[in-house]
């Protein structure tokens, strides 16, 4: 029995919770069961009462707000514990269109793909400023860059996973889960593909995007620790080849000025020349000892993959 669960995390959703309920589907082609479960992430209105008045199915009640990447970690884990063989993540505020649902699902259900994201039309939308629209390029494109993977909307919280790719899943980004879970079923050799889909009407401001001014503070801050945690070699690469080739520049100067006149010693200049060849040599270096801690965490990887296992087995 296929058994899929559609999970939404929550936070003072009372508004817009009960219109996304109202147009997820209660079966679909191909599963045998369709559950859904909301992650109700420390709210302080009637998110839980609204959810449990739709018939949902479980509800994980995290006890004070810890943010969209846990919320969406600890529905993650209730799914894979209730059974879940596919899981679909949604967002709350209805911005998904729910009747793409089968769209998601369909290369799992073939065993074309362990996870799918959905892609949206994002040049059509229009509350997202050229501001948003340009980091979401500037994201996926980071996201191919560090993840090998051809995915052309990475921010996309609309997205299926097969049970494999979410036992996988780790995410320690605190402000969103979406680029980093793409970089690892990329780095873990799982098919991952993207389908089109379609949004629905406007109806609040994200959660995640407070101002514009903070919105790109957090998403350049992200696309940094994405590549430091699982680019380090190539991050820290480019980091040193910056002061390493302007103190070559600086010491080939050098050394030209010396042949034509040797009387003139011009120190300062060799010497911060020294200094910026040395400071890239200590970045490559750095890079070096971050690429080596990528072997221990994917034996750690492994390790937590088989735990979890153990874990849902003897739960079950």
């Amino acid at each position: 029995m296929t058994k899929l669960i559609i999970q939404i995390p929550c936070f003072n959703e009372e508004e817009t919770l009960g219109i996304t309920l109202n147009e997820l589907p209660k079966e679909l082609p191909g599963v045998d069961c369709v559950e859904w479960l909301i992650i109700n992430d420390g709210s302080i209105d009637n998110t839980i009462e609204v959810a449990r008045a739709h018939g949902v199915h479980h509800v994980v009640d995290l006890e004070h707000n810890q943010g969209l990447a846990k919320a969406f970690m600890a529905g993650i884990e209730a799914c894979l514990k209730a059974g879940a063989d596919i899981i679909v993540n949604t967002d709350a505020d209805n911005q998904y269109c729910a009747d793409d649902i089968p769209k998601l699902i369909t290369p799992i259900l073939a065993g074309q793909a362990e996870v799918v994201v959905g892609a949206r039309p994002i040049q059509k939308i229009k509350h997202f400023s050229p501001a948003k629209k340009f980091l979401q390029k500037l994201g996926s494109w980071v996201v191919r860059i560090a993840s090998g993977t051809n995915i052309s909307d990475a921010p996309s919280g609309f997205r299926a996973f097969s049970r494999n790719a979410a036992l996988r899943m780790n995410v320690f980004n605190e402000y969103t889960y979406t680029l980093e879970t793409i970089i690892q079923a990329g780095q873990h050799g799982m098919v991952i593909t993207s389908v089109p889909i379609r949004t629905n009407d406007y109806l609040r401001p994200s959660r995640l995007v407070k101002s514009i001014a903070s919105y790109i503070q957090r998403s350049i801050l992200t696309i940094l620790r994405i590549f430091m945690a699982y680019r380090p070699l190539k991050f820290f690469t480019f980091l040193g080849s910056i002061p390493s080739v302007f103190g070559l520049l600086l010491w080939l100067r050098w050394l030209i000025l010396y042949f034509q006149d040797p009387t003139r010693a011009r120190a300062p200049s060799l010497i911060i020349s020294a200094v910026l060849i040395l400071i890239g040599f200590q970045l490559y270096m750095f890079g070096l000892l971050a690429d080596l801690l990528t072997v221990n965490r994917k034996l750690l990887e492994d390790i937590q993959l088989r735990q979890r296992r153990a874990d849902l087995e003897s739960h079950n």
